[in-house]
């Protein structure tokens, strides 16, 4: 037999070099082991269970920016136009949304508050390490400090 042969006599077998194999190797997915289940992963952990939450915060606050971005568009389409934005947003359908929105975004500046303290580098003041609960009443300090400057800004616009 020539050196050139397309099979290979190692160990006394006869097996092609090139090619797809008749038998390919078995895994142990091929072989029906064990699966671990995925349906509802999330819901055997309580650190998952708020992750999920949260995550489903975000797609109110998503809804929200879609609604404020209609009326931005309707604004540049003339009075008419954001005047029915307007009356659009008093209907109960909407307060009944917006009120679930707002509840749901209370819970996402609450979660993102109880995160902030793990996800900044480590402060130090006068030497000592600034405490995980002073940053989250600094977090909300800062929006209620805010929310009541718009508060004024906007009643103040009124007015003027």
């Amino acid at each position: 037999m020539s050196s050139s042969s397309t099979t290979s006599k190692a160990k006394g077998r006869s097996a092609p070099l090139v090619g797809p194999s008749k038998n390919p190797p078995r895994t142990s997915a091929s072989r029906g082991g064990y699966r671990r289940p995925m349906d509802g992963w999330w819901k055997r952990d309580p650190f998952f269970v708020r992750y999920m939450i949260r995550e489903v915060t975000a797609l109110g606050v998503a809804i929200y920016a879609v609604i404020l971005a209609v009326g931005v568009l309707r604004l540049s389409q003339g009075e008419a136009a954001w005047n029915g934005w307007l009356e659009a947003l008093k209907s109960p359908l909407s307060i009944v949304l917006h009120l679930v929105l707002l509840v749901g975004m209370i819970e996402h500046a609450r979660s993102w508050f109880e995160i902030m303290p793990k996800t900044m580098p480590y402060m130090d003041v006068g030497g000592k390490r600034v405490e995980a609960s002073t940053i989250m009443r600094t977090g909300w300090i800062a929006t209620a400090v805010v929310s009541v400057l718009v508060y004024l800004i906007a009643k103040w616009w009124q007015g003027a």
